[in-house]
């Protein structure tokens, strides 16, 4: 009875407490002086679970309070043992009524108010958490009699099962506990951990048949390997509960058997894992009673939180076969066992993670050893541990790595299970697995909290984009994440907890900006796609998925998303980046998007399906309603500048229907520099009858043959004579005429178009000059290539101006910044420059300040970004300003896949170091032993390559036919028309006999 307890309610029939009372006192009417082996075994728990969570919270003998999933534990195994003795009281009394076990007052209540009953046994207990009990078949109590006293509950590694075993121990005061485990180390980890929560009286040897039953019921703690020996020899009436710790470890036939053969105890299974290749812990352990998953976990605190880090393969696994649920570890050690490689897998620990400890598991003790040394040679506190190592060894080695004498222990599967290590943070999977439980216990090392560890760092060896479908397990696959972010949290975020005596560790790890989806589902990629298209990396997606993502992510992007997006939209397949700004062009919401993404979808040589279907979205799409003259600008241009492949005549139907897409301005135009332009063209439009309209049309094309080619291209471009009739055969066949050279044509139609004029800026009041309390200051403006940095001030020391610039700003400054910037002080006194926070002697130029400033922090670029083959360079080269602009340096191999937009590519590097705007820049490479620039990406190519730079002879040869045309435009209207290209046209008079059919 508990204090406060009414009798009447906590003793009341049919609930677990009375049943233990009649039982007891039928066995002192029946002359018993101590409660028998099967009372203690029916009811000692019981009533010791009962005990236990009266506590508020509860408490072990040490002190120490149980968190509430362990709570959940003893109280799950509660409810099921008091529902299965009422259940079982029940079977009892249905087959002989006169046979019972107490009072018989559960006969009619064990099915209707099991809820009640458990209320009624006076138990306070939280059982919403509790697993359904898994009620046996009939004949299963025929063939595995036990089965029905057998429970198990799942909580995650480093979750603290071995506090919970404390609990069911403490419960167990008046009967022989047995714990189990599968090695002699963890024999030893339970034996310290008892001992230190108070246990340690109870610890005994095993008690075996003919020994002496000690007075205080026993805690022995032994092997599964033991107790496949030693099952039939254990003294019958001495251990009422077993607890078995790792239980999946119980899963093997002689286990099973051993387990199966002692029927009498309660085994309580503990495991984290609850599948063994085909089998099932519910196969031994049918009744679970409590279930903690690992998300749950993480958000509660009770284990850290995990990120990952994956890295591509060292070396390829497809040879290797996959034997009993894992890879083979003879053919892995033959893949992995290799000296450059274990080189490589130091330094990647060595320059991720540095001094923080981890665990790095190798595919074999041999490799295991060979990783250690290499990690040891580089300066790494490593060490090799496997079962062969002696004991006393192994057992010095791991209070070592405990005090943090060594921070890296390479093993092969030996620290997979059981082991308990607070500080171990990261987890190296340099020998992949193929079995899930392998994996989840491997990680589990690194689950337990310490206070310098924000979280655990796990490390697989797989391609960033590998789904779920690879044979290696990975993080994500065994959490079923749809996406992977480089170190980024996979589990759910831990609960924020103040603490006001010591910061929260910071990461060890930057999180990347971008994901990848991993999971295996097509819909869920997808979703992952369409939610979180801005962190999405498409460039390592499949070329589906690709587009799946140019479409979603052109639709809804903004002005500032195209910033931040412009370097992976570059390393999209170009069918994919095609498809993303043609989308853009077509459905964006955004005006000056739309007119970008069509600018950028002309200069990259698209297909002709796609230029046409440009070409119609120009004409006719309502989103162009007010922005067709632009678009038809942007088209145009692209056209005359030769950045269209296409034939001949479908470039010139092309500008014709640009032109007449953008007749506005073409009509503005043709007005202002044509005589009488908008007269011919009224006249052709008002014509009431065929003979007016070809006279009309005789004369527009006599004007616009005659005209310069701007002016005559869009005056025929907005003449609209009568459908099918002779005027409009005239119109066309003076356009053919003027399509002699279709690129010339269309950029002149293009030029005829303004370009959009940005919005002036209102006008803002001057303010008074006021003279700052800080002194005199001096500002870049024009004395830096990129964007303008802050004013700074100056000091005047000796009739000489002393400027002191950060190294950041001064690695930018241009050639001629002594003149700029001592303009801008008026009296252009000597300059001196500094950096900021040097102690050295000032310099005299912006050159020598630039020099030093290179030192400190200079302009680099990856060069893998500016090249259209990334995998020709691993380098980073440094970008030196000569004059207004920037110079990279070059190798021939680098230069000859130069990209076509390789400035930009270098611009958008150098954005973050305040190089914006309109900058110039060259790319330098060294031919034939002499330095060589230019900044344009293809001769750049062309020098590499040893090809001739410039026209081709063709192109030359139409330069000087258009220089001599033009010498002729002052001979009269002869010479004008054929400066057009087009034949001198028959004079009006002969127009009636133009106008019959031809």
């Amino acid at each position: 009875m508990h204090e406060g307890e009414n009798a009447d309610s906590a003793l009341a029939p049919g609930t677990a407490r009375r049943a233990a009372l009649d039982a007891a006192i039928a066995e002192m009417d029946r002359g018993l002086v101590e409660p028998s082996f099967a009372w203690r075994r029916d009811f000692s728990l019981i009533l010791g679970l009962d005990r236990m969570l009266s506590g508020q919270p509860p408490r072990l003998a040490s002190g120490t309070a149980l968190r509430r999933h362990q709570v959940d534990a003893l109280a799950g195994q509660l409810a099921a043992l008091i529902a299965d003795r009422e259940r079982g009281e029940t079977d009892e009394d249905e087959e002989d009524d006169d046979e019972g076990n107490g009072n018989g007052n559960g006969n009619g209540n064990g099915d209707e108010n099991g809820d009640d009953h458990r209320n009624d046994a006076g138990f306070d207990v939280a059982v919403a958490h509790v697993a359904p009990v898994h009620e046996l078949e009939a004949d299963a109590h025929t063939d595995d009699p036990g089965a029905r006293r057998r429970y198990r509950f799942k909580h995650p590694t480093a979750s603290g099962k071995t506090i919970a075993a404390a609990g069911f121990v403490d419960a167990a005061r008046t009967t022989g506990v047995l714990i189990l485990t599968h090695r002699r180390l963890l024999v030893d980890q339970f034996t310290r951990d008892l001992t230190k929560e108070g246990y340690g009286p109870r610890l005994h040897e095993a008690v075996l048949v003919g020994d002496r039953t000690p007075d205080t019921p026993p805690l022995t703690i032994n092997t599964y390997s033991w107790f496949i020996k030693h099952a039939s020899q254990l003294k019958a009436d001495v251990y009422g509960v077993v607890v078995c710790d790792e239980a999946h470890t119980a899963l093997g036939e002689k286990t099973s058997a051993a387990i199966r053969s002692l029927s009498e105890p309660v085994y309580i299974g503990m495991t984290a894992t609850d599948q063994l290749l085909q089998k099932h812990v519910s196969d031994v352990f049918p009744a679970e009673v409590a279930d903690l998953p690992l998300a749950e976990a993480v958000r509660r605190g009770v284990v850290a939180p995990l990120r990952c880090i994956r890295v591509r393969p060292i070396a390829s696994l497809r040879t290797v076969e996959i034997v009993g649920g894992d890879f083979d570890q003879g053919q892995l050690a033959v893949a992995l066992d290799l000296d450059p490689l274990n080189m490589a897998a130091a330094d990647l620990y060595q320059s991720r993670f540095g001094d923080t400890p981890g665990i790095v598991y190798a595919a074999g003790v041999d490799h295991a050893e060979r990783v250690a040394a290499a990690m040891k040679a580089i300066g790494l506190r490593a060490a090799a541990v496997s079962g062969r190592t002696p004991p006393r060894v192994l057992a010095e080695t791991l209070a070592a790595y405990e005090r943090g004498e060594i921070n890296v222990l390479v093993n092969a599967m030996l620290l997979a299970e059981g082991w308990n290590a607070p500080r171990a943070t990261v987890c190296m999977h340099l020998a992949p697995t193929a079995s899930r439980r392998v994996y989840q216990q491997r990680v589990g090392r690194i689950m337990r909290l310490h206070r310098r560890k924000e979280s655990g760092i796990v490390v697989d060896f797989a391609e960033p984009g590998a789904p779920h479908t690879e044979r290696v397990i990975t993080l994500h696959s065994l959490l079923d994440v749809d996406a992977y972010r480089p170190s980024g949290l996979v589990t759910p975020p831990p609960p924020r907890r103040r603490r006001w005596r010591r910061r929260p560790p910071k990461p060890i790890v930057k999180e990347a900006s971008w994901i990848v989806p991993v999971s295996d589902n097509p819909e869920r990629r997808i979703a992952v796609i369409a939610n979180q298209w801005r962190l999405v990396d498409a460039s390592k997606l499949p070329i589906d998925e690709q587009r799946a993502w140019a479409v979603v992510a052109a639709r809804a992007v903004t002005p500032a998303d195209a910033q931040q997006l412009a370097e992976r939209i570059a390393a999209l397949q170009p069918e994919s980046r095609e498809l993303f700004l043609f989308t853009c062009a077509a459905e964006n919401k955004h005006r000056k998007l739309r007119l970008a993404a069509l600018g950028d979808l002309s200069s990259q040589r698209p297909s002709q399906t796609t230029f046409a279907m440009a070409c119609r979205l120009v004409e006719a799409a309502p989103t162009w309603q007010q922005d067709r003259g632009q678009g038809a600008r942007v088209l145009l241009l692209a056209m005359g500048d030769g950045k269209i492949d296409a034939p001949i005549d479908r470039i010139v139907a092309w500008t014709w229907q640009l032109a007449r897409a953008a007749r506005d301005h073409e009509y503005r135009y043709a007005g202002a520099h044509v005589t009488d332009g908008r007269s011919l063209l009224g006249a052709l439009a008002a014509a009431s009858d065929d003979k007016t309209n070809t006279e009309a049309a005789a004369r527009l094309v006599t004007v616009a043959t005659t005209s310069p080619l701007e002016a005559g291209a869009a005056i025929l471009a907005v003449a609209s004579p009568r459908r099918n009739s002779a005027a409009e055969r005239l119109v066309e066949r003076a356009r053919v005429a003027l399509s002699q050279d279709p690129h010339r044509l269309a950029a002149a139609l293009g030029s005829n178009i303004p370009a959009p004029q940005p919005k002036a800026k209102q006008a803002k009041r001057a303010k008074a000059k006021e003279k700052s309390d800080k002194g005199e200051s001096v500002s870049f403006n024009g004395a830096v290539v990129g964007a303008t940095p802050p004013a700074v001030p100056v000091k005047r020391v000796d009739g000489r101006v002393l400027i002191e610039i950060p190294a950041a700003v001064a690695v930018r400054l241009r050639d001629d910044a002594d003149v700029v910037v001592g303009a801008s002080l008026g009296d252009k006194p000597p300059l001196s420059w500094r950096l900021t926070g040097s102690k050295g002697e000032p310099v005299n130029t912006a050159q020598e300040v630039r020099a030093a400033a290179a030192e400190v922090e200079s302009l680099e670029i990856s060069v893998a970004k500016v090249l259209s083959e990334p995998e020709r360079s691993d380098r980073h080269a440094r970008v030196a300003v000569d004059g207004a602009g920037l110079v990279v340096p070059l190798t021939v191999e680098e230069a000859q896949v130069l990209a076509d937009d390789a400035a930009r590519r270098v611009l958008v590097q150098l954005k973050g170091a305040g190089v914006r705007g309109r900058v110039r820049v060259e790319f330098e490479i060294e031919v034939d032993g002499q330095m060589t620039r230019d900044s344009r990406p293809g001769a750049v190519r062309k020098l590499a390559r040893g090809e001739p730079v410039g026209a081709s002879p063709e192109r030359r040869e139409r330069r000087r036919r258009s220089r001599s045309r033009s010498r002729r435009r002052g001979d009269g209207e002869q010479g004008a028309a054929e400066g057009n290209g087009a034949a001198p046209e028959a004079p009006v008079e002969a127009v009636p006999d133009a106008a019959e059919p031809a």
